[in-house]
């Protein structure tokens, strides 16, 4: 464990409920772990609200430092109090998340001059990169799959299992990282409103609803850049082609060279349709409005759905 003399803070949700102890670092301490803030992984978030940078603390923990979204640092003290409120009930809730595919709160601090969230440190960096650096070697056909079977099953988690479903995620391949196994976790992960009595509302459920069905649309497009390797586009132009009546026949043309012709058909059948149902009713880019009028698959179904498949055909690969 990093940072040695460090504080463990516990952090409690209303009074009444503990929650797993995360690290409290020194501004200090995280200004020497991330050389003065110049080991820069990526110079802002896939929200544009976060820079993020690589940290090697003493003892040896290597993570990644956010830095958070802006706040109230100076002037009126309810507005900074407020602003520090706001923080910690994000942390609290963040500490709460525990599943293989999400990225890991660890720690955090809190200077004079801004706040910072510490995570797990994801060595393969982002899927996009993954898919679309051609210095880096091409992920096979397995992996890919995993990878959509694995996030469909955060995202399961984020809006189906947490309770209530406060959390907030943009699906892309700049938000899903890699760790060094090629295990994919989702990253950026928000919290949707700082007032938790709001989730018992239903202005609030019709909310949660809402972005359920552009985050099935979102995934849909992450599904289509994971088998033929092209960036979305801003003008939909895969969506378009999976949409098309006659997009079976050209499924194989579509598949990403660096694959090398080596996949599974019946697998690769299996994800462009599940592409297909989540880009039915969508529109756009994949921002968060899209969606349309309500999706025509949920996640849940996605996930028992390939898993299903996946346990069928087998773990080895078919040429």
């Amino acid at each position: 464990m990093g940072g040695g003399g460090c504080l463990r803070r516990r952090l409690c949700l209303g009074g009444t409920r503990t929650l797993p102890f995360v690290r409290s670092y020194t501004a200090r301490e995280i200004e020497a772990a991330t050389k003065g803030f110049t080991a820069v992984l990526e110079a802002g978030g896939p929200r544009g609200t976060a820079t993020a940078y690589r940290a090697r603390f003493a003892g040896g923990l290597v993570a990644t430092v956010r830095r958070a979204a802006a706040g109230s640092r100076e002037g009126d003290s309810s507005s900074s109090s407020s602003s520090k409120a706001a923080f910690y009930l994000e942390l609290q809730l963040l500490a709460r998340l525990n599943h293989r595919h999400v990225v890991r709160l660890r720690g955090f601090a809190e200077g004079h001059h801004a706040r910072f969230l510490v995570f797990d440190h994801m060595e393969n960096r982002s899927l996009k990169e993954c898919l679309h650096d051609p210095l880096r070697t091409p992920l096979d056909w397995r992996t890919r799959l995993q990878v959509a079977i694995d996030i469909a099953a955060a995202l399961e988690y984020l809006y189906y299992f947490c309770d209530p479903p406060v959390f907030h995620v943009s699906v892309d391949s700049g938000n899903v990282l890699m760790d060094a196994n090629f295990v994919a976790k989702l990253s950026d992960v928000g919290v949707i409103s700082h007032d938790l009595k709001l989730a018992t509302t239903e202005s609030f459920q019709d909310q949660v609803e809402q972005r359920r069905a552009a985050l099935v649309f979102q995934y849909g497009v992450l599904v289509l850049e994971l088998v033929t390797g092209q960036s979305p586009g801003g003008e939909g132009e895969l969506v378009r082609w999976v949409q098309e009546p006659g997009f079976a026949g050209s499924m194989h043309r579509m598949v990403d060279a660096d694959l090398g012709g080596v996949y599974d058909a019946r697998e690769l059948r299996d994800l462009v349709i599940v592409a297909r149902l989540c880009t039915r009713h969508g529109g756009g880019g994949g921002g968060e409005g899209d969606g349309g009028g309500g999706a025509v698959i949920s996640i849940p179904q996605i996930v028992r759905y390939l898993q299903g498949k996946v346990e069928r055909l087998g773990g080895e690969a078919r040429c």
